[in-house]
């Protein structure tokens, strides 16, 4: 599938958070009473569970603050931290009527989900975490590189263009997927305004918004799958394991031949483990 295809299908919904409003882009396919809610990490967007979220019976994929093709409505900057991501979704889930889902979530994602997950535990029915920010793990160095808002300024559509080439195309494991490399740079190259998100998402990451709740990991009982890129540099897979040792109810699960962009470079291994998994 190519990404103009998935944003074809793409809805919105408005969702007021503490301090900004956002139109929510997000995909929903499927029916049933067991929703399970995607989330992407950085700098990806929704598009990124292209090849496995129909594994869910029910499925929604929204785009966080700052990607994809998630506005926000107001002048002026704005927090996209993945405490603001929490709130959002919370919010986002509101706005579609559903009080709990399973969720599948991966890098900053994961961080999200945890956070959700903690502070609202009657909201989430499973867990699946893929090569997740947690702890102390997250920003990346790549990513803590990026955060330069000021010079992000001078960055041109090539600039982009090159740094998104070397994350999606020489970051997954074999040959390069052009259509999934075309999918990945699409937002942040088709408005001009969208060129520094890059670096204004890279720099909102911050270690204190996991380290918050890491006391609280413990107290998160609900199944819990860790489905992770078995040869994961960024975030290896001793994350996995200190996560399956303070979570109740968990399991590990490595896929060989697999990076940090998991669900890319294993789609067919992916989605098996979440049919097995997911209601």
């Amino acid at each position: 599938m190519i990404h103009t295809d998935w944003v074809t299908e793409q809805e919105s919904v408005r969702v007021e958070t503490s301090f900004h409003e956002f139109d929510v882009a997000y995909r929903e396919e499927g029916a049933g009473d067991s929703v399970t809610l995607f989330i992407h990490g950085i700098p990806t967007w929704g598009y990124l569970f292209r090849d496995v979220y129909t594994a869910a019976n029910h499925a929604v994929v929204p785009d966080l603050a700052g990607y994809g093709y998630t506005d926000h409505l107001g002048e002026g900057g704005y927090d996209r931290s993945i405490r603001t991501q929490e709130e959002l979704l919370e919010g986002f889930l509101d706005e579609l009527g559903y009080d709990s889902v399973q969720i599948v979530a991966h890098d900053i994602g994961g961080g999200t989900a945890l956070r959700l997950a903690a502070h609202s535990p009657e909201r989430v029915e499973k867990l699946v975490l893929s090569n997740s920010a947690c702890y102390d793990n997250w920003p990346v160095r790549f990513i803590h590189g990026q955060g330069q808002p000021d010079e992000a300024r001078e960055w041109t559509a090539e600039d982009v263009d090159e740094k998104f080439q070397f994350v999606f195309g020489e970051g997954t494991y074999g040959d390069e997927d052009e259509t999934f490399v075309a999918g990945m740079k699409a937002p942040f190259l088709e408005r001009d305004r969208d060129l520094q998100a890059f670096a204004r998402n890279a720099v909102s990451t911050n270690s204190n918004h996991t380290l918050e709740v890491s006391h609280l990991i413990s107290d998160i009982d609900v199944p819990t799958l860790l489905l992770w890129g078995g040869d994961d540099i960024l975030v290896s897979t001793e994350w996995a394991d200190r996560l399956a040792s303070d979570l109740p109810d968990a399991e590990k699960e490595y896929l060989n031949n697999a990076y940090h962009w998991v669900m890319q470079d294993r789609p067919e291994a992916y989605r098996a483990a979440l049919e097995q998994f997911l209601d």
